[in-house]
Formats: C-alpha cells, sequence, structure tokens
C-alpha cells in the first residue's frame, strides 16, 4: 500500500492537476540560456552573465536556490543566504560557462536533491555553503589555466570546506493542503566554532511587466509585522489561462521584512535610467553593502525577504519556519505546523516503502534519492521562439542577424509547460531524448505525470509540422535518436503493471504522432532511399571520428550504423506499439504491417545490401561500422569501435505467437513475407519457438552475429567495465583509430573520463565513459533476447573467464555492476565519488549520493552534470527490476504481448 499519497495523485487526476499548482519549477540557472540571449552571435553564455543576474531582471523565467513556485513561475520563492564574508548575496548558484570551464560548463556548488514525493506534499533540499568567502574568481583563474587534459578544479579543491567551516542548510516543504505549504528551513553549523549568517527567504512575482503591458505589475505589500500579501494581477495571468489566487507568507519572527522590486538596474549595467529606484539586486545592496536606499521605503513591491541574522554555535542548529498559503493563516505556525512535516514524512516513507518492499536500506535509499533527484528537477520552460525572435513591444528590436540564426525555422514552437529538465543548472532545458528516458523512471512513481510529459513534445505547439521532434533549445533542428516510442510503450506497460488498466487512449494519442515523426525520418534522413540512414551526431556527441553532422554539411554521406540501428528499433516500437492497439481495434493490424515491411527492409540493408560495396557490418572484424561514401574515394569503413557497433542490438522484441491468433489479417501478412520473400526475411533473425509456449523473435541482429558482438561487448578489455558498458572500447586506448579524409587528420582515443575533443563544444564525452541510458537499453534487448532462446543461448561473461551464463544471468550482472557506482563496495569506498578523499573518508559527504551525468570508464567516478538525475536516474528501475524478478526466467515478463483483451 501506497497510502495517501498515492490518494493524492488520484485526487490530481479528477481535479485537474491540483496538487501539482506548486512545485519545485523554478530553475537553478535562467541566466545563460538561450531564451535570455539576444546577442548579434548567439553567445548566450555570454549576454546574460553570473554577474549580470543579480541586477537584471529575466525575460522568460527566473531562478533560485531550494526553489518552488507556481506552475507558471509567476510567484516564485527561494532562499538567500550571506555568510558576511562574500562580495555578493548567494541568491543562485554559481557555476563556470562553457567557454571558462577546461571540460565545459561546471556548476561549482554542493547540493543536494533529498526527498520529493509526486505531488510534492513533501520536499527536502541541502545546500551545503562555506563560512569563508566563497572563491569565485579562484574557481575562474585555475580552471582557465587547465587544458582540457587535466581535470577540473573543483570547489572541494580550493580548500573552503577544510576544518568543516560551513553550514548544513535544509529546506524542507510540507504542504498542509495544495494551496497552504509549510517551510522549514534548518541551519546547522558544521564548524566547532561558532559563526555568523543572514538568512532571506524571499517571495517575489516574475517580471512579465517589462515586457507585455505596463498595467499587469503584481504587487506584494506588509500586511502584519511578519506578514505579507501577494496580489497577482489579474491581467498578468490571462496569458497563462487560469485563475490564481492571492497568497499571504508569514514570516516567523524576523529580524525585519525588506521590499524592493524585480527591475533591471539599468543605471549599474547600462549607465541608463531605472524604471524603478528599487531593483533585482536591491537586498544585495543593503546586505552586503548596508545601502538602505536599496530597498523600498513604503513596504511594498514585487519581491520581499525576511531578514534573519544568526549567530550560530558550533555544533548547533537553528531552524526558521515560514508559511506561505492562499488563505490568512491565524495561527501559521501553532501545533498543527509541526505535526504537517511530521504527517507527510511518514507518507513519504509510507509511499516509497510500499514501492519496492523487499529492498535493503542501502537499495531503498539510492533509489528513493534518485527519484528525488528526477522530482526536483521539474521546471517551468517559457520560450515562444516567433516572439523571442521579433522582440517585445516595450524593448529594442532585436538584431536582424537572429533572422538566419538559431530555431528560426520553428516559429511556431510555444512553450508555457512544467517540463522533466535533465539538470536545472547545468541543462536548464528540455532535451527530447533526455526526457524519453526520464519518464521511463517517473512512470514508476508517477505514471500520469510521465504519460503527459510524453504526449507535450508532440503537440502542435512543439512539434514540426513536418514531424520532428525538437532536440533541446540551443537547436531544435538537431537529431535525437528517435527513442519516444519505446519510452511511451514502456511508460504504458509500467502504467498497467501498477494500476491494472491499460491506458489505450495514451497509447493512441502517441502512436498517431509518432507515425508523423517516423514518416519526417524517412523522407529527411534516408538521403539515398536505401533504407540506411544518415542522422548525424544523433546524441552521442564526439563518438565519432569527426563531426558527423558537420560532415553531411560539407557533402559528405556517412551510412550510420547507430542511425540505421535506431531505425530498426523505432520500427519495431511502432510494430509493438499498433500490435497492442490492434487487440483494441482491429484496424491497426494494417499500419502493423507497414512497420513490419520497414523492419525487412532495414534489415535487408543493414545485414545485405548487395548493392553497395559495402555493407554496414564487417565480417573481418565482427563488428558493425559506420561507412564514409564520397564520389571520389568511394566507401570506407570507419572502424572505430564504438556503441555505434552495439547499438543494433537494441532492435530486438519477442511476443507470443497465440498472439497473432486474434490478429488475423495481420498473421496473414505475415505469412506472405515468409513465403515469398525469402529474399528480406533471410536478414532477420526472425525465428518462430515451437512447442507448448510458442513465442516469434524479431532481431535486427542474425544469431550468430549476436554471439559475435556479445563476445566484443562482454570482453573487460574492450568494451566491459566494473561499473557497466564503455561508449568506446579500451582498445582504442593502445590502439588510437586515425583516417586521413580530405588532406586531414582525424583521429579517437580511448579516454575514459572527461574529452579532450572539442567536438560539440567542451562537454562532448563519448569516448569511454559508462552512460546510463545506452546501458539500460542494451539490459533491456538482453532480457528480449533471453525471453526467446532462454537456456539455449549461453555466452562467457566476462568474455574470456570460462564462466558461462544465460543472458538473463547477463543483464543481471550488468544491473549489478552500473548499480555498485552508488554503493559501498569492500574497501568502504563509493565508486561515485572516485579518489576525491573528503568525499570518501568523511561520512558527512559519503552518504549523500550525487547523480552524475556520466561516469568513469575504468573507476566508476561520477562526471559532467552532477545533478543529472535525469537519465541516471535509470538507477532506480534497475533496482526495482532486481527486486521484481525481471531478470528471473520463469516470471516470464520479458515477453511484450499476451492475449490480453481489454474489458468490455
Amino acid at each position: 500500500m501506497q497510502g495517501e499519497e498515492k490518494r493524492r495523485l488520484l485526487q490530481n487526476q479528477e481535479k485537474n492537476g491540483i496538487w501539482y499548482h506548486w512545485g519545485p519549477y523554478l530553475s537553478e540557472r535562467q541566466w545563460g540560456t538561450v531564451r535570455e540571449d539576444y546577442s548579434e552571435n548567439g553567445s548566450a553564455w555570454d549576454y546574460l552573465s553570473h554577474d549580470q543576474s543579480m541586477s537584471r531582471a529575466y525575460r522568460w523565467g527566473e531562478d533560485g536556490i531550494a526553489g518552488i513556485s507556481d506552475e507558471v513561475s509567476l510567484l516564485c520563492f527561494s532562499v538567500a543566504f550571506w555568510n558576511g564574508k562574500d562580495k555578493i548575496l548567494k541568491e543562485r548558484l554559481f557555476g563556470l560557462t562553457n567557454s571558462e570551464g577546461n571540460h565545459g560548463e561546471d556548476c561549482k556548488e554542493y547540493y543536494y536533491y533529498l526527498d520529493n514525493t509526486p505531488t510534492h506534499s513533501y520536499m527536502k533540499y541541502l545546500y551545503r555553503y562555506p563560512q569563508n568567502e566563497f572563491p569565485y574568481e579562484k574557481l575562474i583563474k585555475e580552471n582557465a589555466k587547465r587544458t582540457s587534459h587535466e581535470p577540473e578544479y573543483e570547489l572541494m579543491d580550493t580548500g573552503v570546506f577544510d576544518n568543516d567551516e560551513y553550514f548544513d542548510i535544509h529546506v524542507e516543504y510540507a504542504k498542509a493542503d495544495h494551496d497552504d505549504i509549510c517551510v522549514r528551513i534548518h541551519v546547522t553549523n558544521k564548524s566547532s566554532k561558532a559563526s555568523e549568517i543572514t538568512l532571506l527567504p524571499q517571495l517575489w512575482f516574475r517580471n512579465t511587466w517589462s515586457w507585455n503591458e505596463k498595467n499587469t505589475k503584481s504587487t506584494i505589500e506588509l500586511e502584519d509585522k511578519n506578514l505579507v500579501y501577494a496580489q497577482y494581477n489579474p491581467h498578468a495571468c490571462k496569458k497563462y489561462d487560469k485563475y490564481y489566487s492571492n497568497y499571504w507568507l508569514a514570516f516567523d519572527k524576523a529580524d525585519e521584512v525588506i521590499f524592493t522590486e524585480n527591475e533591471t538596474n539599468n543605471k549599474k549595467l547600462f549607465n541608463s535610467e531605472n524604471e524603478s529606484r528599487c531593483t533585482k539586486d536591491g537586498f544585495h545592496d543593503y546586505i552586503v553593502n548596508g545601502n538602505k536606499n536599496g530597498v523600498c521605503q513604503c513596504k511594498q513591491g514585487t519581491k520581499v525577504a525576511g531578514v534573519y541574522k544568526k549567530k550560530v554555535k558550533g555544533n548547533s542548529t537553528v531552524t526558521i519556519n515560514l508559511r506561505l498559503s492562499s488563505s490568512r493563516q491565524e495561527k501559521p505556525f501553532g501545533t498543527k505546523f509541526k505535526a504537517v512535516f511530521e504527517k507527510r514524512i511518514k507518507e513519504a516513507d509510507e509511499f516509497y516503502k510500499g514501492l519496492s518492499p523487499d529492498m535493503n536500506e542501502e537499495q531503498r535509499t539510492i533509489q528513493r534519492r534518485a527519484f528525488a533527484g528526477l522530482l526536483w528537477n521539474k521546471q517551468y520552460f517559457e520560450y515562444d521562439v516567433k516572439r523571442w525572435l521579433e522582440g517585445d513591444k516595450f524593448t529594442p528590436k532585436p538584431p536582424t542577424e537572429r533572422e538566419k540564426g538559431r530555431n528560426r525555422q520553428w516559429q511556431h514552437f510555444e512553450s508555457q509547460y512544467v517540463l522533466s529538465m535533465p539538470d536545472k543548472w547545468e541543462y536548464p532545458w528540455f532535451a527530447a531524448w533526455d526526457l524519453a528516458f526520464h519518464c521511463v523512471s517517473i512512470a514508476h512513481v508517477d505514471a500520469e505525470f510521465a504519460k503527459k510529459q510524453l504526449t507535450v513534445l508532440l503537440r502542435e505547439n512543439m512539434m514540426h509540422p513536418n514531424g520532428q521532434i525538437a532536440a533541446y533549445e540551443w537547436s531544435f533542428d538537431d537529431v535525437n535518436p528517435p527513442v519516444h516510442a519505446w519510452a511511451a510503450y514502456q511508460v504504458f506497460k509500467i502504467d498497467y503493471e501498477q494500476n491494472g488498466k491499460k491506458d489505450y487512449k495514451f497509447l493512441e494519442q502517441v502512436f498517431h504522432k509518432m507515425l508523423m515523426n517516423f514518416t519526417w525520418w524517412l523522407n529527411r534522413i534516408d538521403k539515398d532511399n536505401n533504407n540506411v540512414f544518415q542522422g548525424g551526431f544523433l546524441g552521442l556527441d564526439n563518438i565519432s571520428v569527426f563531426d558527423r553532422t558537420e560532415m553531411m554539411h560539407k557533402g559528405v554521406n556517412i551510412e550510420q550504423s547507430d542511425a540505421t540501428s535506431w531505425m530498426g528499433m523505432f520500427c519495431l516500437n511502432m510494430l509493438s506499439i499498433s500490435l497492442e492497439l490492434a487487440v483494441f481495434d482491429k484496424i491497426y493490424q494494417d499500419v502493423a504491417v507497414k512497420f513490419l515491411q520497414h523492419f525487412f527492409l532495414i534489415a535487408k540493408s543493414m545485414n545485405g545490401g548487395e548493392s553497395r560495396s559495402l555493407k554496414l557490418w564487417d565480417d573481418k572484424d565482427s563488428f558493425y561500422y559506420d561507412v564514409i561514401n564520397t564520389k571520389f574515394h568511394g566507401q570506407e569503413y570507419i572502424r572505430v569501435r564504438s556503441l555505434v557497433g552495439l547499438i543494433p542490438l537494441l532492435a530486438v522484441t519477442v511476443f507470443d505467437n497465440k498472439f497473432l491468433d486474434e490478429l488475423p489479417e495481420f498473421k496473414a501478412q505475415l505469412n506472405w513475407y515468409l513465403k515469398y520473400r525469402n529474399d528480406l526475411v533471410n536478414d532477420v533473425d526472425f525465428n518462430y519457438s515451437v512447442g507448448s509456449n510458442e513465442k516469434i523473435l524479431l532481431s535486427l541482429v542474425p544469431y550468430w552475429r549476436i554471439v559475435r558482438l556479445l563476445n566484443v561487448m562482454l570482453d573487460e578489455k574492450e568494451f566491459l567495465s566494473r561499473y557497466g558498458i564503455r561508449s568506446l572500447s579500451k582498445i582504442h586506448e593502445k590502439q588510437p583509430y586515425t583516417i586521413e579524409f580530405q588532406n586531414e587528420t582525424y583521429s579517437v582515443k580511448y579516454e575514459p573520463a572527461e574529452s579532450s575533443s572539442g567536438l560539440f563544444g567542451g562537454n562532448s564525452n563519448w569516448r569511454g565513459p559508462i552512460w546510463f541510458p545506452i546501458n539500460y537499453l542494451l539490459i533491456d534487448a538482453m532480457r528480449s533476447y533471453a525471453g526467446y532462446y532462454g537456456d539455449q543461448f549461453l555466452v562467457e561473461y566476462p568474455t574470456g573467464s570460462g564462466n558461462i551464463q544465460n543472458l538473463y544471468q547477463v543483464s543481471e550482472n550488468l544491473s549489478r555492476r552500473l548499480i555498485s557506482i552508488f554503493q559501498l563496495n569492500k574497501g568502504g569506498n563509493k565508486p561515485v565519488f572516485g579518489g576525491s578523499k573528503t568525499f570518501q573518508n568523511k561520512k558527512d559527504w559519503q552518504e549523500h549520493v550525487l547523480f552524475y551525468e556520466y561516469f568513469h570508464g575504468d573507476n566508476g567516478a561520477g562526471i559532467g552534470a552532477s545533478h543529472q538525475t535525469g537519465w541516471t536516474a535509470l538507477v532506480a528501475n534497475l533496482i526495482h527490476e532486481l527486486k521484481s524478478g525481471k531478470f528471473d526466467a520463469k516470471k516470464k515478463n520479458h515477453i511484450l504481448f499476451k492475449s490480453d483483451k481489454p474489458a468490455a
């Protein structure tokens, strides 16, 4: 049983998401984003920098630390701090831009998402704040000195946390009701010495009036000594098509309550006149510089803060209480205030324990933290491309260069949604293929939200009319792997497992839009109309020897193993969905035949292709490669042993033969192909098993090639790491791959951590590290192969070890390797923390797990975005699957289709 939280989720469905109205939707970095960039050259990182952010009102969103907001971020709340030594008030997280970091952008702070429930009825966040001056300049200068071959210089390396001279600041939210939020801030001095800190819990309205009508300004005013009243302007709410209640924020014994305006300080930044005497940086100016002119004396404005100056004794804690409510609470901090927290914490425990009751405590903690990070990474994302290109009524017209710049072909695009972000600091914008994986994890705790996320990107105001799915904010035109259909079907099945009801309406909604996307792939990516695809970098950034997208722009044709394989997988995903829907409505049998036909054609080109001098499979190396094809040089293999050659394994599905008896038209077409088109079927691993439990296997890779690929994939000298499957074979460490092409030399070398390559910016790192999304898909594929072959398919694991396992055992062991990244090993260390002595040796640091973007190919250390609990949250799925028996052949829940007619 999952109790009250489950009840709230059901109430959400009945009352139009009422419990979603407030949540962690505030970004952790609005500065340096494409939305806020109005430069001539598209240099988003420089146009609105961290230095400017405290003084400059944002156009499209807001940011803050441990923040929450309403669903459209009109009214926002977060916490600011000052240790008495910093040069600036700490209102937002600091990090390096792409050009400042020696490995790309990187947040230089320590913060943790400790807990969160799907309805955000309870949330907990930890921020670690140094008691000595924050080393902003030192971080910038030291990283500037370092090359791409050196590690990043981190906040811990500066010594600012030595001697435990820091505060642990826990921010907790507990909803007494959907519009009544209790807030607790615990400040713990981790040092033995007393230390002073100033806290400013802040409430403010997003600035919409500077860009739209001037009469849409909302107001916050002092109603009592420790009570403020925030009143939405009705004109400001019209655009967002919702009615918003007004809110009271109660401070528990603040030293004072101060006001300012959320307006740009034009005088400071541009030496021009200010719209208002009070500006966005007024609190900074007042707290840090003692300038009383920076705050409004009239006790009203669009931004308010309670000021708490505390001297915290060594190793002790002080607590501050607040309450944000749509009704005026007579006793906001009475006995019921504490009871709300106790009740919500108990309910959260009950919810997560009910999710996986058989886990040990370590596994449960990892999974719960992964879900917490996933839920904290929700963010309101507003972006109207046409408005952004043309400019606003009350601002100067954007430079004409923008008409030829970024996202100009997406003027239909308009988002006003809460979206699941990869990382709210490093990637505070949606990424289409990331989001697909997010939803497969989110579905375990909130299937309705996962389904809505998958449909949002397919709406007419986001999906291109030609069928392309927008990739991500920096370039909607880029091509991501087509995993949306796979994710939708996974979410459909998880929802069914949890609720016992198949949501055919959701599946149909996604399917019809994915038909458009599939057609776009066929028309735009298959350049030569030969069922071999050229998708460009496909989200794997610098995995190839050169920029595949750039080469395509230069007229070079690269026949891609991964692009073609993704399309094979896409075909089988759409086939699976259409057959599922055909049980519900027989008309889908015809379209299922379409995907069967496409799959056969792709498999023929992938594995046969007599019309071409080179097929993508190389018999000599027993591996799939990209093929470069030019008019004057002919065809040549790009012999890089990477995930590009393993992705063909992902195109596999297994279903019950008996299932076809319910679909006679599809069965007839299938038999026709078997009888009359052996030329196509022979290049597919297409098998019936015999016996009482007949099954059908469709696989892009024939059986004997699967064996040879697994021999490479499970070789510890190549792809198999102690912590998962590497993105590039380790053989390239001593044998870099080099190719001469068009008078230039290109090279790829195995790099287990950050890449020294500058392709796609400084944060492109697919030349050795372990990435959770591809590992998860490979594990899922192994289960499918095992579902058909059972104990008949045995391999050495690892290769050359003499240890023989079936594919269920292989997939289980791969899962355990990935999970072990976050677990204590026999030496008392967690691989995720690498060689950091502080994180490994101090319990206070080691106990808080971070879910990084990717992981060191040899030692499992976390690298890249430290809070990318988007697709790395898949670890929660792996833990769940270990406990639910997905690796147990007896349960057979690997089978995709069973005769399961919908209830009348």
